[in-house]
């Protein structure tokens, strides 16, 4: 039996996240959002690619809301335009949630709170109904205080709930690194504690170019700049 991804949230980060799990052949994706439409046009898009990328996952796409008719069945083969409730993700062995307010010029993450709460609230509650043995992986922002929420809500044991800030925050230093040094991103790594946020704490001495720390290739103010 193939594994089955949900996606939670069909924007740009649910988009990229579909299409990377469906390249590389990892399960079938679901993706689901509120929006009427989008996600079946954005799972219809990524899936016509197959053919060309040479992959050879199904991608669906499905409208949350009140179900049309009261037990109606759907295909998970294909698109429904009709709005689906959570039962088209059940049995799923990954949920991501990256579904939740986006920031704006001037918020931080943590004007976002409150609402992406009750949004992540409201999803948490029906990954553990419908797929009670999923690993869920959070994306949504605030992503620690998001993890949390999920954490609470399902009651999955914590080593099932993932937030992804760490990887994201590491990349992004490692590439800065790169980028300043010329080198391939390939011979860096690097090291960032903390929060996903204004509390990172990303530490230059243990990040290193080709082995060597980077405390010993770039001048102070440099660094300074790249933590920032």
């Amino acid at each position: 039996m193939r594994k089955k991804v949900t996606v939670v949230g069909s924007g740009y980060v649910g988009e990229h996240v579909a299409m990377g799990v469906a390249r590389a052949e990892l399960a079938d994706v679901v993706l689901i959002d509120i929006l009427e439409g989008v996600p079946q046009g954005k799972a219809l898009d990524l899936y016509e690619s197959s053919p060309v990328l040479g992959f050879d996952s199904r991608i669906v796409g499905y409208t949350y809301g009140e179900p049309a008719a009261a037990g109606e069945k759907t295909d998970p083969n294909l698109p429904a335009l009709a709005p689906v409730s959570y039962e088209v993700t059940r049995d799923s062995d990954v949920v991501v949630i990256t579904a939740g307010l986006a920031r704006k010029p001037g918020m931080s993450r943590d004007d976002l709170l409150m609402k992406n709460a009750e949004i992540v609230r409201n999803v948490a509650k029906e990954v553990a109904k419908h797929s009670p043995n999923a690993i869920v992986i959070v994306v949504s922002n605030p992503l620690d205080v998001m993890c949390w929420v999920t954490w609470k809500v399902t009651g999955f044991p914590k080593n099932r709930i993932i937030g992804m800030a760490g990887v994201l925050d590491s990349a992004r230093f490692r590439a800065f690194i790169s980028m300043e040094l010329g080198v391939s991103v390939e011979s860096t790594s690097a090291f960032v504690l903390g929060g996903h946020g204004d509390s990172m704490v990303p530490l230059p001495r243990y990040s290193y170019a080709g082995g060597i720390p980077i405390t010993e290739l770039l001048p102070p103010d440099r660094i300074a700049a790249l933590v920032q």
